[in-house]
């Protein structure tokens, strides 16, 4: 996978992600990890992180970093991106997997 193509899968992931937070699709994905992390992570890691003690469901989202790129079949290539806060906030991520032709097939909270 090339790097052009590599960054497309990347912002790809994250649009998918941005655009199922508070819909049903999105309940056990990114609106979870999202109401999750506001609940369980100190107002100081906001603080750092975002400039807010109590950030927005936007700014928790713009927080996400790559924690981690991989091939679902072992082969050269990527089709799983896992996004995460950074520093290491917690051990949930993102997970945005997709399919042979590139389109989105699905964002996971896993751990």
């Amino acid at each position: 996978m090339t790097q052009d193509a590599f960054g497309e899968r990347c912002a790809a992931a994250l649009r998918a992600i941005k655009s199922l937070y508070g819909k049903p699709e999105g309940e056990s994905g990114p609106t979870l990890f999202v109401s999750h992390h506001l609940e369980e992570v100190e107002s100081a890691y906001w603080q750092r992180t975002v400039g807010v003690a109590r950030p927005t469901p936007d700014q928790v989202l713009n927080a996400l970093v790559l924690i981690k790129s991989w091939s679902s079949e072992g082969g050269d290539n990527i089709d799983v991106f896992d996004f995460g806060l950074p520093n290491n906030a917690s051990n949930y991520v993102l997970s945005v997997r997709f399919q042979d032709d590139g389109e989105v097939a699905d964002v996971s909270m896993e751990s």
